[in-house]
């Protein structure tokens, strides 16, 4: 199974287990995100949204707060104006392990772990 999210304005294919560098988002290592911008999801049945997929959603686990490599930004004028400006950047990342898709979203999940405890009693 698979999913195509959204995030910091850039699309990420996403599967269980995957590891994606993304832009900074909020909370600490060990916590739980949920993306609910899912525009794809794919497995069984292929279900595309229209922009999104109603319903769906992905779950993902924050390892790390971190920071991109450094990318120079490199300015040089020519000729008389000899000036030249130099500037490095380093963008803050997320780093997060995709855990659950969930094409029916939170809703069914839980419904399903209901019914399994209740199952296993019996």
């Amino acid at each position: 199974m698979f999913a195509v999210l959204k995030t910091g304005g850039k699309q990420y294919k996403v599967a269980p287990n995957d590891v994606l560098r993304v832009e900074k988002l909020a909370g600490e290592a060990g916590d739980t995100i949920e993306f609910d911008e899912i525009l794809m999801v794919g497995g069984d049945e292929l279900k595309i949204g229209s922009p999104r997929v109603e319903g769906a959603l992905v779950r993902a686990e924050v390892i790390e707060q971190t920071r991109g490599e450094k990318v120079i930004s490199f300015k040089k004028r020519r000729r008389k104006h000899s000036s030249q400006r130099r500037r490095g950047h380093r963008q803050y990342l997320t780093v997060v392990r995709i855990t659950d898709i969930l094409p029916g979203g939170a809703k069914a999940a839980a419904a399903a772990r209901a019914e399994e405890p209740a199952t296993a009693e019996a």
